[in-house]
């Protein structure tokens, strides 16, 4: 049984070098294409300009917060229980403001996901029919992109095996 795996083993390393042999692959740095488009660095200035305001704007609740919490530390020795229950209680609501408006802005769904998804798909939508198209006039059979995890950005339609996977399951 071991024998019949080995065989079947160098069988399927020597196809697939054969067919490895033959392919064309290429790779491009996605990220380094987008940073030199001007469109990008356009929209990436508006992103830039955005994070700043509701930063600045986060940093106004948090500010908020702080000088309330300072305050209240200072004085809590001779405040009343009341008193001092109802400044807690604003204190937990501010901070529930501060992550609420961090999430809404900066999570991930929030408006700056939203702001990139807006401003950067078209960009890359550009880049990939670029990058598509170069990958047939250069006759390439799979682009890798190496910005980041890698990630299949071309490949040709004849080495889909979706169909035959599917069909095996059915």
């Amino acid at each position: 049984m071991r024998l019949r795996n080995y065989l079947f083993s160098l069988i399927i390393l020597f196809s697939a070098s054969n067919i490895f042999a033959q392919l064309k692959i290429g790779y491009v740095d996605s990220d380094a294409v987008i940073k030199q488009l001007p469109d990008a660095q356009d929209a990436q200035k508006k992103i830039d300009a955005q994070i700043e305001v509701w930063q600045k704007e986060l940093d106004a609740i948090k500010k908020e917060w702080k000088d309330k919490y300072d305050d209240y530390e200072r004085r809590k020795l001779i405040m009343g229980n009341q008193k001092k229950a109802e400044t807690e209680k604003e204190l937990v609501a501010l901070e529930d403001k501060v992550e609420q408006y961090r999430q809404a802005k900066f999570g991930v769904n929030g408006e700056l996901f939203k702001k990139q998804e807006e401003l950067m798909k078209p960009i890359q939508n550009q880049v990939f029919t670029a990058i598509e198209e170069v990958a047939v006039e250069k006759e390439l059979d799979f682009v890798f992109d190496r910005s980041g995890d890698l990630i299949f950005l071309y490949a040709k339609e004849e080495y889909d095996i979706t169909p035959a996977v599917l069909s095996k399951l059915q």
